[in-house]
């Protein structure tokens, strides 16, 4: 039913959390997981690609330890709009993710909302 799953993660407590859904999700359909990272660049916006290599590698390997295939993308971007163009591309039949991530500002809508409303799949947001 869910042959490809794009799990985007940062580094938030939250995106972390949905870990052990994606992972039993993977497993329960045999799913091909994908592992998406999006860097939001802003102007003397500073990231440490280490921390989200290091991020992605741990990712990918509790999945891969746990027998499910994974694949890791990493881009830059504004998350929503790249999280939904990754899932089109990869033809991703489900997106899971948690529910706040690190750019959560109280005027404007977050993440998860912004891919519910423009997602070319169904999206699973873990509280």
């Amino acid at each position: 039913m869910f042959e490809t799953v794009l799990f985007p993660i940062d580094q938030s407590r939250q995106a972390l959390d949905a870990v052990a859904t994606a992972l039993k999700l993977a497993q329960r359909h045999d799913s091909h997981l994908v592992v998406l990272s999006v860097v939001e660049e802003e102007p003397g916006a500073m990231h440490d690609p280490a921390a989200v290599a290091q991020l992605l590698e741990q990712a990918r390997s509790s999945f891969v330890e746990a027998g499910v295939p994974t694949q890791v993308i990493e881009r830059e971007g504004k998350p929503a709009f790249v999280i939904c163009d990754v899932a089109d591309e990869i033809n991703a039949d489900l997106i899971v993710m948690g529910t706040r991530g690190l750019t959560v500002e109280a005027d404007v809508p977050s993440t998860a909302a912004r891919v519910i409303q423009l997602a070319p799949c169904p999206v699973l947001v873990v509280p």
